[in-house]
C-alpha cells in the first residue's frame, strides 16, 4: 500500500472516532459500558439503599440544671429617708453629697437656731414671771391665814358674850361673816398657789421642748450607708412633708427587683444562687432573698428580690438580668428537638435495627437544648434528632450521627 493510501485511511479512522465522540456527547449515540460497569436496577437494590437518611442523637448520662431567666431593676435593699425632726428652719450648711459613704450619727446638715434662741429667751422670762407669781400667791396665803386666825378668835370670843347680852347679835353676826370671808380668802390663796405652780410647770415643759428642738438643728445619719440622693440645699427650709432631705442606701447593699410569672414562683426559694448579668460589672453572683407572697391580679406576676450586695460599680435604677438555678439532677438526656408532644404524652423515635420505633417517655429537667428522660430509654439508644411527622413507626431509616454542634444549631433553628 502506498504512503498516500495509508494516510487517507488513517484520516478516515480519526474522523469517524471524532464523530462518534461528538454524537455520544449530545446524547444521540449511546455509550456502551463494560460489563463490570453495568447499572443496577432500582428494584434489584437492597433495602438499605432505599432507606431515608436521618440524623440521630445518642442517649447519654448528663447533668441538668434548670434555670429561670429574670430581668429587673437595681434597687436598694433598704432605703433610709432622712428628714428634719424640726420643721420650718432654714438650712445653713450641707455636709454630705450624693455618693458619699456615711456612718451612723454623722452630721449631714445643720439648721439655723436663731428662732429657737429667741424662743428660749422668752421662755426664761416666762419662768421668772411664773416664779414671781408663785411667791406672791404664797404671801397672799400667809396673809389670808393670819386674817383667818384673827377672825376666828373674835368670833369664838363673841359666842359666850352674845348669850349674856354684853354684845349685840349684829356684832356677833359681823364677826361670823368676817370669819367665813377669811376662810374663803385662805382657800382662794391656796388655789392661786396651785395655779401659779401649774403655770410654771407649763413654762418648764415648754423649755424642755425648746431644748430638744435646739438639739435637733443638726441632721444626723440614722445608719451606715451611701447617700443616693440629696435634696437639701443651703438657704432652703427644712420640711417634714414632701421629699426627704437625703436618701441613704443602708449599708450600701443593692438588690435586683424582678417580676416572675406565677407559674414559676412555686420553684423559687430563698437562698437559691443567681448568676447576674449587669452591664459593666461582670462576674457578679447573687442569691434570692425574698419571694413575694402576692401575685398581681392584672399581670399575674409576682415580685422577687435578688440580693447582689455591695459593689462600687452598681447603680440603682440600672437594668439587670439574672439566671436563677431552680433545680439540678443527673440522668439520661437527649436533644429537646427529638421529643414530640402528643395527646398521649411525650414520645421519641428510636432507631433500632434500621427501623423507627416510637416510644413514650417521661421527661425531667431541660437545660441548654437538652432534656432529661426519666423513663422509656436506655443508655446509648439512638433517637431521631429532630422528631417529625414524616417518619412513622416501622419505617426503614439510615442513621447518621449528629454532633453536639449540629444539635445546638438545630435547637436554634439555623443551619449548622
Amino acid at each position: 500500500m502506498s504512503r498516500l493510501v495509508k494516510y487517507a485511511l488513517a484520516s478516515t479512522m480519526i474522523g469517524a472516532g471524532a464523530l462518534a465522540a461528538g454524537l455520544a456527547a449530545t446524547g444521540k449515540l449511546p455509550i456502551i459500558k463494560k460489563p463490570t460497569e453495568a447499572v443496577v436496577p432500582a428494584a434489584a437494590q437492597g433495602p438499605a439503599s432505599l432507606a431515608a437518611a436521618v440524623s440521630v442523637d445518642i442517649v447519654s448520662v448528663e447533668a441538668f440544671t434548670e434555670t429561670l431567666l429574670v430581668t429587673g431593676t437595681l434597687v436598694p435593699r433598704e432605703e433610709i429617708l432622712v428628714g428634719p425632726e424640726v420643721e420650718g428652719l432654714r438650712i445653713v450648711e450641707v455636709l454630705a453629697d450624693e455618693g458619699d459613704r456615711v456612718k451612723k450619727g454623722q452630721i449631714l446638715a445643720r439648721l439655723a437656731s436663731d428662732t429657737l434662741d429667741a424662743q428660749v429667751a422668752q421662755n426664761d422670762a416666762a419662768q421668772a414671771k411664773a416664779s414671781a407669781a408663785i411667791a406672791q400667791a404664797k404671801s397672799n396665803l400667809a396673809s389670808a391665814d393670819a386674817k383667818l386666825v384673827e377672825t376666828r378668835n373674835a368670833y369664838d370670843r363673841g359666842k359666850p358674850l352674845r348669850g349674856s347680852g354684853v354684845i349685840s347679835e349684829s356684832v356677833q353676826d359681823q364677826r361670823e361673816s368676817a370669819f367665813k370671808s377669811a376662810q374663803a380668802a385662805l382657800a382662794a390663796s391656796q388655789d392661786a398657789i396651785k395655779f401659779a405652780e401649774a403655770d410654771r410647770a407649763q413654762v418648764v415643759a415648754l423649755r424642755r421642748e425648746l431644748d430638744w428642738r435646739r438639739s435637733r438643728t443638726s441632721v444626723p445619719a440614722p445608719a451606715d450607708g451611701i447617700v443616693s440622693r440629696r435634696v437639701a440645699r443651703v438657704g432652703g427650709f427644712a420640711a417634714g412633708s414632701g421629699d426627704a432631705m437625703f436618701r441613704i442606701i443602708a449599708n450600701g447593699e443593692i438588690e435586683m427587683e424582678a417580676e416572675v410569672p406565677e407559674t414559676r414562683l412555686a420553684k423559687l426559694r430563698e437562698g437559691q444562687p443567681v448568676e447576674m448579668d449587669i452591664p459593666g460589672v461582670p462576674g457578679l453572683k447573687g442569691k434570692v432573698r425574698l419571694v413575694s407572697p402576692e401575685v398581681d391580679k392584672a399581670s399575674r406576676l409576682g415580685r422577687v428580690r435578688v440580693l447582689v450586695g455591695e459593689n462600687p460599680g452598681l447603680r440603682i435604677g440600672a437594668f439587670a438580668r439574672g439566671s436563677i438555678t431552680l433545680e439540678t439532677s443527673r440522668g439520661l438526656g437527649v436533644t429537646s428537638a427529638a421529643i414530640q408532644y402528643t395527646e398521649r404524652g411525650p414520645t421519641v423515635q428510636v432507631v433500632k435495627d434500621g427501623r423507627v420505633e416510637v416510644r413514650p417517655i417521661t421527661v425531667g429537667l431541660s437545660s441548654r437544648g437538652r432534656t432529661e428522660v426519666k423513663s422509656g430509654l436506655l443508655d446509648r439508644d439512638m433517637v431521631v434528632a429532630k422528631a417529625g411527622t414524616f417518619l412513622r413507626d416501622g419505617d426503614a431509616v439510615r442513621p447518621i450521627l449528629q454532633t453536639r454542634t449540629e444539635a445546638s444549631a438545630t435547637e436554634r433553628g439555623v443551619k449548622p
